[in-house]
């Protein structure tokens, strides 16, 4: 009997002992945003794996990395799983979110898959940062192709982002004030940005950052 009631102990110890390291996991894995998200450089100090993501992004699209990040900063200030807001029914009963948008980056459903199928990359996740960026990279790549945006205008490649390449032609963007001034604050922090990686970007090539 004795034998027994130990052998159910150690089970159901087993079983809650599993459930706290398979959440434990579940913690590690999850990503926090970088500690101080208003210094580019800071940013790749607090992860540094996010340099070459973002380097590789810019070689292979053509596609500034503090343009990049000005994006990615007024989409999701750099939460993994961002999401819209929920929309309510009568005020009160939620229904849904207002938009499909998701991760870093915000990409909408159809847009993301048209991304993958576009590229290639056809298992990328909106919660990576690399898929991150080489879609907000990507993005702008095809606005300067379509619509003729410099690659370094990140004011008007945030006006095309938000508004699609459609709206850019119709010019939606010019009845929408606070539109415009949002994507004045994205053209100063990438202006801002691209200033503080001139004084780190060498340490960042070389990996001094990642390791120093």
């Amino acid at each position: 009997m004795r034998k027994s009631v130990r052998r159910r102990y150690l089970v159901r110890l087993a079983a809650v002992l599993s459930a706290a390291l398979a959440g434990a996991l579940l913690w590690s894995c999850s990503t926090s945003p970088p500690r101080n998200i208003t210094d580019s450089c800071e940013i790749f100090d607090d992860k540094s794996g996010w340099y070459k993501d973002a380097q590789r992004a810019y070689q292979r699209w053509g596609v500034p990395i503090h343009v990049q990040l000005a994006i990615i900063y007024q989409e999701s200030k750099f939460v993994d799983d961002a999401k819209p807001p929920r929309d309510y029914m009568l005020w009160v009963i939620p229904w849904g979110r207002v938009s499909s948008a998701y991760g870093y980056a915000q990409a909408k459903d159809a847009t993301w898959d048209w991304y993958r199928d576009k590229t290639g990359n056809r298992f990328a996740d909106r919660d990576d940062f690399a898929d991150a960026v080489d879609f907000v990279a990507w993005y702008c790549s095809m606005s300067n192709e379509m619509l003729g945006i410099s690659k370094w205008d990140a004011y008007s490649q945030y006006l095309a982002y938000h508004e699609g390449a459609t709206g850019w032609k119709r010019g939606t963007y010019k009845r929408k004030r606070w539109l415009k001034d949002t994507a004045r604050r994205v053209d100063y922090r990438a202006r801002e940005w691209g200033a503080q990686l001139k004084r780190c970007e060498d340490d960042l090539d070389t990996g001094w950052w990642i390791f120093g």
